[in-house]
């Protein structure tokens, strides 16, 4: 795949602040970037917004939102609060999306945190669409249902970006989250009717992974036939960027020049 349809997170290559990142992504011909949040620390989203425009660069999507659910009322408020200032940063950044990280709770059922991600999101339509800026759930693997977001197939994702009914909310797929599952191609043809297929994430699962969390491959490196997937989701008409999203504490230790071509050559053969 072409270079020009990479957008790679700047979480990806962490040691670099936001504008070498900004740089050498230009440099090496990718198409786009998408920011998070801990990479505006020390330069703003204003400015993130110049140095990225300059280099010619697209900003895909600000990450990351989310969080709604926890079983007190205020920490919900704050949440609601901490989205509204991340759309906030998302305007002036340029990004026309907010990615989700949902959230949940051990203290609660499934079920409740799932209602309070729904209030959540809906709390936030009035801005996002004041904003024009739209918002993707993001499901999750199972491994995170406990703390990290109780949405964790693509199918309750639909479900609830076909609940609120807005063509300001749908979902972000990533690969690593729902290789697995046995509906994902129904699934995927499912938003790209409505509408809803915002974003799509790649990396690779390695089967010895050494940490659920940051132990992700390089596109190649692990057992999701990415190829295949790419053709479900060009099927239901998402032609955007395919995302580069790894964390892995064994590429950030390395050179992340080294690092950056190992990224792109996985990119072209691999995507």
């Amino acid at each position: 795949m072409e270079l020009t349809r990479c957008c790679i997170h700047s979480i990806t290559n962490k040691p670099w602040k936001l504008e070498q990142a900004v740089d050498k992504y230009a440099e090496a011909g990718i198409g786009g970037i998408s920011v998070w949040q801990s990479s505006l620390e020390g330069i703003g989203a204003k400015n993130a917004a110049g140095h990225i425009k300059a280099s010619g660069l697209e900003v895909v999507s600000y990450v990351r939102g989310g969080f709604f659910a926890h079983p007190g009322g205020e920490e919900r408020k704050k949440a609601i609060d901490n989205n509204k200032r991340q759309l906030e940063e998302a305007a002036e950044l340029g990004a026309p999306l907010i990615v989700l990280v949902c959230g949940a709770s051990p203290a609660q059922s499934l079920e409740v945190s799932r209602q309070q991600i729904r209030d959540g999101i809906e709390a936030l339509l009035p801005m996002a669409e004041e904003l024009n800026i739209k918002l993707a759930i993001e499901p999750l693997h199972p491994m995170y249902a406990a703390d990290r977001s109780a949405v964790n197939t693509l199918g309750q994702a639909n479900d609830m970006a076909e609940a609120i009914g807005s063509g300001f909310v749908g979902v972000a797929v990533d690969v690593y989250h729902l290789w697995w599952d046995g509906d994902l191609q129904k699934e995927i043809l499912r938003c790209g009717k409505n509408g809803h297929l915002l974003a799509y994430h790649v990396c690779d699962w390695k089967a010895n992974t050494l940490d659920m969390l940051n132990d992700r491959g390089l596109m190649g490196e692990g057992c999701i036939d990415l190829k295949k997937i790419r053709s479900w989701v060009e099927a239901a008409g998402f032609h955007g960027f395919h995302e580069v999203e790894i964390f892995s504490d064994i590429y950030w230790q390395m050179d992340q020049d080294e690092y950056l071509k190992k990224i792109t050559t996985a990119f072209r053969e691999k995507c």
